[in-house]
C-alpha cells in the first residue's frame, strides 16, 4: 500500500498554480532506522511508470549532518551519491528532463538548512522534478508540498504481521499448525526477535535448516533468551535497539559458549562499497578466531536498493570460574 502511495505521488502532475513560483513537490517520509524507507523508495523507483516519467533518478545519503547550501553542486558534495537512472532513453525528456531527487537524511532538519536547500532545487532542477525526503525525525513532515499525497509514516510491522512473515521462513509451506511443538517454539523466537526484520530473517532461516529437530529450535531459544538477558544486564536495553541506537550490543556464540562478543556503532553502506568478509552470522554461529576488535557484516540485503549494514566486533572471554577448564561443546553447523 505505501509503495502504491509513494508511486501515486510521483505519476501525479504538478498543478497549475505551482508554475508562477516554480515550485517543486516534496513528499516526506519518515520512519524508525530500519524500518524500511529506503526500501520503499527503491520499489516504487524501479515501477515502470516511474521510470518513464523521470530522464534521472538521484539519491542522495547525507552521512554528516544536514547543511543546506544554495549551492547544489556544494551540497552534493557532501552526500554520497547513486544514480538509479540517468538519460534513460524513451523516458520523458521535456523541460531538460525531470529529476526525482531522492534524499536521505542521518541526523534532524532545521527550516534555515531545508530553505537552503529547497531553493537550490527550484532553480536548477528542470520543471515537473520531484523531491522525496526520508527521515528518522518528525520535522520533516512539514515540508511536504501536496494535498493530496500526505506525508508518510512508516511503522514496524505488527505482531501479527510479524508472525506470519517469521513462520513463512520458518516452515515455508508446511501448516505450523501440523506442528505444534514447533510452532509453540518458533512463536517464542519470533517474540525475541520482533521487530527486527534482519533477526526475524536470520533465525527464522537457522530453524528451517535444522530438517526440524526440536533439540535445536529449543536451543536457538534458551540463546535468545540469554542474549536478550545479558544486554538488559550489561548495556541497559533490548538487542535490537542497542543496535539502532548504535550503542554496544552483546552478542552470544553458540558454538563457542565461553566467549561473547560485543558489536558497536553499526553503520549503513550503499551497494557500492566493499563489506568485510566475516559476518555476524559467523561470529554467533562458527568458530570464528579473531583478537581485537574487527569489522563485521551485519547483514547484507537482497532486495533493492541492496544496502549493507557493517560494525565493529570484539570477542572477549567470560570471565567466570566454571570456565576455567575447556569443555567439549556441541555446535550448529553453519
Amino acid at each position: 500500500m505505501e509503495t502504491e502511495l509513494v508511486v501515486d505521488f510521483l505519476l501525479l502532475r504538478a498543478r497549475a498554480d505551482h508554475a508562477p513560483e516554480r515550485r517543486l513537490d516534496v513528499l516526506p517520509i519518515v520512519g524508525p532506522r530500519k524500518v524500511g524507507k529506503s526500501t520503499l523508495v527503491a520499489h516504487a523507483c524501479r515501477d515502470e511508470r516511474v521510470r518513464g516519467r523521470f530522464s534521472q533518478i538521484l539519491f542522495l545519503r547525507d552521512r554528516g549532518g544536514f547543511t543546506g547550501h544554495d549551492d547544489l553542486a556544494k551540497f552534493r558534495e557532501g552526500c554520497e551519491t547513486e544514480h538509479l537512472q540517468s538519460l534513460v532513453p524513451g523516458s520523458n525528456d521535456r523541460d531538460g528532463g525531470r529529476f526525482l531527487l531522492v534524499l536521505e537524511l542521518a541526523g534532524d532538519l532545521d527550516e534555515d538548512s531545508w530553505g537552503g536547500f529547497y531553493s537550490a532545487c527550484t532553480r536548477h532542477l528542470p520543471s515537473g522534478s520531484k523531491i522525496i525526503v526520508t527521515s528518522q525525525s518528525d520535522t520533516i513532515m512539514k515540508f511536504g508540498t501536496t494535498t493530496t499525497t500526505q506525508a508518510l509514516r512508516v511503522k514496524f510491522l505488527s505482531h501479527e504481521a510479524y508472525w506470519y512473515f517469521f513462520k513463512t521462513l520458518a516452515f515455508g509451506s508446511t501448516d505450523p499448525k501440523t506442528r505444534p511443538r514447533l510452532a509453540r517454539l518458533a512463536m517464542e523466537v519470533a517474540e525475541m526477535t520482533h521487530p527486527c526484520l534482519i533477526g526475524a530473517t536470520m533465525f527464522a532461516r537457522l530453524l528451517r535448516d535444522s530438517s526440524s529437530d526440536i533439540r535445536v529450535w529449543y536451543k536457538v531459544l534458551r540463546f535468545l533468551r540469554e542474549q536478550r538477558k545479558e544486554n538488559a544486564s550489561r548495556f541497559g536495553g533490548h538487542p535490537f535497539d542497542l543496535v539502532n541506537q548504535r550503542r554496544p550490543a552483546y552478542i552470544g556464540r553458540m558454538a563457542s559458549p565461553s566467549e561473547y562478543a560485543v558489536f558497536y556503532d553499526e553503520q549503513q553502506c550503499s551497494s557500492q562499497e566493499g563489506v568485510p568478509e566475516i559476518s555476524a552470522h559467523d561470529v554467533m554461529f562458527g568458530r570464528v578466531k579473531a583478537h581485537g576488535k574487527f569489522k563485521v557484516l551485519g547483514w547484507r540485503s537482497h532486495i533493492p536498493p541492496y544496502l549493507s549494514y557493517v560494525g565493529t566486533c570484539e570477542i572477549q572471554e567470560l570471565k567466570t570460574t566454571s570456565l576455567k577448564r575447556k569443555r567439549p561443546c556441541r555446535c550448529i553447523e553453519d
